[in-house]
């Protein structure tokens, strides 16, 4: 199924920024509890689909930003490799109920996911090549290419990876690809939250294999991939308890990826919280879960959001409230003043009316 709508999708945006109408886009849903609650007519991306251009032997894709994510997974798998930043699907974990389309490629990267392999493989902003973008403005621009040797300069294809559909609409994307890795293996080790932080920034200083870490608390997970001597060395070094393939498998894209763990399980606000790695574990009321090496640290707490803040930011890290609570409130951690007024003035240069996703991630963008 391949579907260009560039014509249609540019005659929504002209007809909107003249009657200076907001527009909400969305693809299939996955992630529309995602940023702050928008008011605006929905723009549906979903029909602008399919996969363009795949050069496995130059580990490159691109495809229009309503193409289902798992689509292009098949596609990579067939040739042995695959997206390296494992990006969430949260196809049926969204508040809304999920989409039996599921994920798109757009949503993803206008949302800037990225699942456990993160500080291993690259984030989704590290692995964008290029994209096609529709700007408030009802221009079409090309930014970026389909090799790294493109990327230079004041790169607006990463600068659009995460900005939530407000500085313009992804209508096709070029997104680096990686080997699927021939050996994979999962231990785990008993410790306390202080000690799996201490262990995952340890092993960051060495040459390990390692592509995830999670202390769910109780446990340290630990996933090393790439060739078999290399994994085994270094699980031989580890240590730990070994896991079973399809345990592991459910571990990491199931309980982690997708928020599948009964850790993220209720209503209750659950806190995205990035910090150095290397900080001590957070003297925040609540249940804590931690990823990423110790960077990304999953918070469920009814603290109120000026002291969840106040902690994080004295450590020189920032707190998103991911899901749950007010999602007409600043649910991004706040800019300083300067930074506020650059976002303003890039949203003011590709949407000057303020018709894409108004208020999303911040009220007054």
């Amino acid at each position: 199924m391949s579907n260009d709508l560039t014509a249609e999708l540019q005659d929504r945006v002209r007809h909107a920024a003249d009657a200076s109408l907001p527009l909400r886009l969305e693809g299939n849903g996955t992630k529309s509890w995602l940023g702050r609650a928008v008011d605006g007519d929905v723009m549906s991306l979903s029909g602008h689909n399919g996969i363009l251009n795949y050069q496995h032997k130059e580990l490159v894709v691109t495809a229009r930003c309503g193409t289902p994510l798992r689509e292009i997974e098949a596609a990579l798998a067939e040739q042995g490799q695959m997206l390296p930043f494992e990006p969430p699907h949260f196809a049926d974990a969204s508040e809304g109920g999920g989409s039996a389309l599921g994920a798109t490629l757009g949503g993803t990267i206008a949302c800037g996911l990225s699942g456990p392999a993160r500080p291993y493989a690259g984030s989704a902003r590290d692995l964008v090549l290029g994209t096609r973008v529709l700007t408030g403005r009802a221009e079409v621009l090309r930014f970026g290419g389909e090799v790294m040797k493109n990327v230079a300069g004041y790169d607006i294809s990463r600068l659009m990876t995460g900005a939530f559909g407000t500085l313009g609409v992804l209508l096709d994307i070029s997104v680096k690809v990686l080997p699927i890795p021939t050996t994979g293996r999962t231990l785990v080790q008993t410790c306390s939250q202080a000690e799996a932080i201490a262990r995952m920034t340890g092993w960051a200083a060495k040459p390990l294999p390692i592509s995830a870490t999670c202390f769910d608390g109780e446990q340290l997970w630990v996933r090393l991939s790439g060739n078999h001597g290399g994994v085994s060395a270094a699980a031989e070094r580890i240590g730990g308890e070994a896991i079973d393939d399809g345990d592991a498998l459910a571990f990491w894209r199931d309980r982690i990826r997708e928020q599948r763990h009964p850790f993220f399980a209720g209503e209750g606000p659950l806190w995205r919280v990035s910090v150095p790695p290397t900080v001590a574990p957070l003297a925040l009321p609540g249940a804590q879960l931690i990823e990423w090496g110790g960077a990304q640290r999953w918070l469920r707490s009814d603290a109120e959001a000026e002291v969840i803040r106040a902690a994080v930011g004295s450590v020189g890290g920032h707190a998103t409230l991911f899901r749950g609570g007010d999602r007409r409130s600043e649910v991004f951690h706040p800019l300083p003043a300067g930074l506020m007024t650059l976002h303003r003035e890039m949203k003011r240069a590709f949407d000057p009316n303020g018709i894409l996703n108004p208020g999303r991630l911040y009220a007054t963008l």
